[in-house]
């Protein structure tokens, strides 16, 4: 399996910390919010990546991260291969499924948002991973700021409604998707959503209807550094566990 790191976006909510800097390269701590993007992925035993970002800012990450020097494979015991993606307009999650296609050829991928820091091991669901799609769940009180998923009374997804204004669940879907192959002939011909982006909801939404979607609740801390208030929290969240790690 190989994973795809979406790294674009333009940070609005963070303005003006984002005016002159990609949100992913801000600190949560003691490092920039994509170091703990890169370190999941990698404690979940993937050791290849392609990193999506814009033009603008794709020179910044070569710098931080260059190849993956700074990490190292718990498959391999050396170090992860790290190559970059352009994305040259805000076209939608989903759009990073089609730069990165080439790249991941016959496998399976994880799809991570690179602005969430998950508590929670992905390694159990990466391991065990085999076919369709898996995404994550986690009750919050502001469903409307994410997909929200609804189920049915056997606990299965039976649909992702994109940050609804009324949502019907106050389950979240978070950034971190596990798709086999067929993701691919999914997107090849997917519209372009209202807001004029390859919505993630409309993929998962596919194998909701081919019923090979499998979603997990997850129960530890987690963040999405989308705003300067979630920015501080995880900030103070990291400071505290590593500390008491001492």
């Amino acid at each position: 399996m190989k994973a795809i790191i979406m790294a674009g976006g333009d940070g609005t909510r963070l303005r003006p910390l984002t005016h002159a800097v990609n949100k992913h390269l801000l600190p949560v701590y003691d490092r920039p919010v994509i170091y703990y993007a890169v370190e999941k992925v990698v404690e979940a035993g993937i050791d290849r990546i392609m990193l999506v970002t814009s033009p603008e800012y794709v020179g910044s990450f070569v710098r931080l991260l260059g190849s993956g020097k700074d990490f190292i494979s718990k498959r391999t015991g050396s170090q992860i291969q790290i190559v970059y993606g352009i994305q040259n307009t805000a076209s939608g999650i989903a759009y990073g499924l089609h730069i990165a296609a080439d790249y991941i050829g016959k496998e399976s991928c994880l799809l991570y948002l690179g602005d969430n820091i998950f508590e929670d091991s992905l390694a159990p669901y990466v391991t065990s991973f085999k076919t369709g799609a898996t995404v994550f769940l986690k009750k919050v009180p502001d469903p409307e700021r994410f997909g929200v998923a609804t189920l049915n009374k056997n606990g299965r997804v039976v649909a992702i409604e994109e940050k609804p204004e009324h949502p019907k669940s106050d389950l979240a879907v978070l950034g971190a998707y596990l798709y086999d192959n067929t993701v691919f002939d999914t997107v090849r011909d997917q519209p372009l959503s209202d807001r004029g982006e390859l919505e993630i909801s409309y993929v998962n939404s596919k194998f909701i209807e081919q019923g090979t979607l499998t979603a997990h609740t997850l129960t530890k801390r987690w963040f999405d550094i989308g705003t300067p208030d979630a920015l501080l929290e995880a900030a103070n969240y990291m400071k505290e566990r590593k500390h008491h790690a001492k």
